[in-house]
């Protein structure tokens, strides 16, 4: 397989699903996997689009005949990623993104340990809450426990290979950037893209 795995992940309200929409503009052969899902479907979202919004009975049947990549379950609800939708992707030398917690990722690498990881934080805890705030879809009890997460969350940082910090959206977007662009760019990557144009560079 010659695509390459990214892997972003941030705690709740970063800005994740923002950054990464924005780098799919900017990057061409560059596709984000659609998770599965148990959670209820919000307003202005699309089955298949946003999500695969899928039953819990389902889910739980999908695991158990190995079809996620990886899976977890956050605030009582199901996450997973599809294997299939991974692998096709890579195969067909196409890159792909995973939006995915702390905990899928730790399952992704432990499978792909090539893939590329990358952590989104905020700037501050403040910003954070105003963040969650603003999406107006929460009680404040909510708020209070997704950040009360999202703190426990962002002490897996250290387990990834990038940290971006979001306080500026433009910055963190060409960091982001830069960082897939010389992903493509190892050795690895471009011996099996290039490798018979490399071989006739060397040969005598």
């Amino acid at each position: 397989m010659s695509g390459t795995l990214f892997i972003v992940s941030a705690a709740s309200g970063t800005g994740k699903t923002s950054l990464v929409k924005a780098l799919l503009e900017k990057c061409a052969n560059l596709f984000v996997s659609t998770s599965h899902t148990t959670r209820t479907i919000r307003a202005g979202e699309i089955d298949g689009v946003h999500y695969h919004f899928t039953a819990k009975e389902q889910f739980v049947d999908m695991i158990g005949k190995g079809e996620f990549l990886e899976h977890a379950e956050v605030f009582g609800n199901y996450y997973g990623t599809a294997l299939s939708t991974v692998e096709n992707t890579l195969r067909q030398d196409q890159d792909i993104i995973l939006e995915i917690d702390w905990q899928g990722a730790q399952q992704v690498r432990h499978l792909y340990p090539n893939a590329v990881s990358i952590f989104i934080m905020p700037p501050s805890r403040d910003a954070l809450r105003e963040r969650l705030q603003n999406r107006g879809q929460d009680s404040e009890e909510i708020i209070t426990q997704r950040l009360n997460g999202a703190i426990a969350d962002m002490s897996h940082f250290i387990e990834f290979d990038f940290v971006v910090i979001n306080d500026d959206f433009i910055i963190a977007l060409d960091e982001l950037h830069s960082i897939v662009e010389a992903s493509r760019l190892r050795q690895s990557v471009q011996i099996i893209r290039h490798g018979e144009r490399i071989q006739s560079l060397l040969s005598s």
